[in-house]
């Protein structure tokens, strides 16, 4: 059984390539197809193209930290146990890049900008999903799902550099 998701995607502000919002909704229903159980009925979240001046307001706001960052999530549920009602859908929350940052760390890291942001919202939905790396196995489940999904749509793994012996 499918479930019915609603991923909402708006340009705020950036220089978003013309198929940004196709690559936005592609990554999160890849994310909602892995991490979703379809059983919780019906869902819905969003993805907002922003800047760096957005993220960093936000970021400032609600988490304290006065500087952007590539991605924030916010969820609107407590993921492990939504209570749906017949019909109604799951408000998960919203995720929220910011250009700039992202196109700073593909360049940085080497990777096509798309893969990058691609990776993004998919960490971003995991994260709605109620998925987190605060812990060294949580961030192992997280990295590894994130992988797995990544290569479906082609893409290399993100986490490769960081899981390299070091050089003797």
């Amino acid at each position: 059984m499918t479930t019915a998701v609603d991923i909402t995607v708006s340009r705020e502000a950036g220089d978003w390539a013309e198929d940004a919002e196709w690559l936005a909704e592609r990554a999160a229903l890849a994310a909602l197809g892995a991490a979703y159980d379809d059983e919780e009925g019906p869902a819905e979240l969003s993805v907002v193209l922003a800047d760096d001046e957005l993220v960093h307001r936000l970021n400032r706001e609600y988490r304290g930290k006065d500087k952007p960052t590539n991605v924030l999530s916010f969820a609107l549920t407590e993921a492990e146990e939504p209570e749906p009602e017949d019909g109604v859908p799951v408000m998960l929350g919203d995720v929220i890049l910011a250009y700039e940052t992202v196109v700073r760390e593909a360049a940085e890291q080497r990777k096509s900008f798309k893969d990058h942001m691609t990776h993004l919202v998919m960490h971003g939905v995991l994260h709605l999903l109620g998925y987190d790396h605060e812990t060294d196995d949580e961030a192992e489940e997280m990295e590894a799902l994130e992988t797995r999904l990544l290569a479906t749509l082609g893409i290399a793994d993100p986490y490769a550099a960081n899981h390299q012996p070091p050089d003797r």
